[in-house]
């Protein structure tokens, strides 16, 4: 039965991305904004997940307010989708025009000082754009990736990130180390993209986020103590046809993985804050 349901899943994937591409944008457009609403008007369980966390970010929020916000936070979710199913087919003057940025100088500054650079973001508003962007503009990104099941759909992932000019990792089940490959890149310079969020492992840093308790990834941190390179916290929130990137504070790898995560933490808590209906999170996040 689960063999059955993992191809109708890659079916699907590989109809959208054969087929969507292929129709008007405003068509596509309508298509996601009204799938968007029907899935809120189910209020399945990644709905009610959605809805608990912006709960959190929002502790003010009444009923309606709460509502409003989940249904444009899964309004922003379904666009991710939408992009990502016909950003192959943008060209870079596309991909780069609809792209803005806040304090771009804190990056650029420091990729240009050649120790490497690490940046670290939450599921915010489209992350492979802005991964497209910066190869587009001079710092090609190497990543890693959550292995998928079907195989063939993980794949297919694989493929479309590495179109868009990113080098792709696996984060579990390779034969190499992803770990030491990634600080390879940053001894040679190189610029490496983590989303950071959300702990896969159960063996994450203890943070505190919006004032409850968390975990998030130890790599970015480690990678920077391990290697020198500096941690640099992105958020991502779309401004209307745009994507904005809000570049935070460098953290240089100093007082340990634990205090570079934390501040992390805050860096997305900010963004999060900021803009919480483009934060994609329909997961379990928050550890009470």
């Amino acid at each position: 039965m689960d063999g059955l349901r993992h191809r109708a899943v890659d079916l699907g994937f590989a109809l959208a991305w054969g087929l969507l591409r292929r129709l008007p944008e405003a068509v596509v457009t309508w298509l996601f904004t009204r799938a968007a609403d029907v899935v809120f008007r189910r209020d399945g369980r990644g709905v009610q997940r959605l809805r608990s966390n912006l709960a959190v970010v929002r502790p003010d929020a009444g009923p309606a307010e709460l509502d409003a916000l989940t249904r444009a936070g899964m309004r922003s979710y379904l666009r991710y989708w939408q992009e990502a199913f016909r950003l192959p087919e943008w060209s870079p003057e596309r991909i780069v025009g609809r792209v803005r940025t806040v304090n771009e100088h804190l990056l650029r500054d420091a990729h240009a000082a050649g120790r490497g650079v690490i940046c670290a973001l939450p599921h915010l508003a489209n992350y492979d754009h802005a991964g497209a962007w910066a190869g587009l503009t001079g710092m090609p990104v190497s990543t890693v990736a959550e292995r998928l099941r079907p195989e063939s759909l993980f794949d297919r992932f694989v493929a479309y990130r590495k179109q868009l000019g990113m080098e792709v990792l696996p984060l579990t089940g390779g034969t190499d180390d992803v770990f030491a490959i990634l600080a390879d890149r940053l001894r040679a310079g190189g610029f490496v993209c983590l989303v950071a969020d959300r702990d896969l492992s159960e063996r994450g840093v203890p943070v505190t986020l919006f004032g409850r308790k968390s975990r998030m990834p130890a790599g970015p941190s480690a990678l920077s103590v391990r290697t020198g390179a500096p941690l640099v916290p992105a958020t991502l929130h779309y401004d209307g046809p745009d994507l904005v990137i809000t570049f935070h504070e460098l953290i240089e790898p100093t007082g340990g993985a634990a205090a570079m995560t934390q501040r992390c933490a805050d860096a997305f808590a900010a963004g999060i804050a900021a803009h919480p209906e483009d934060w994609h999170m329909l997961q379990r996040i928050f550890l009470d």
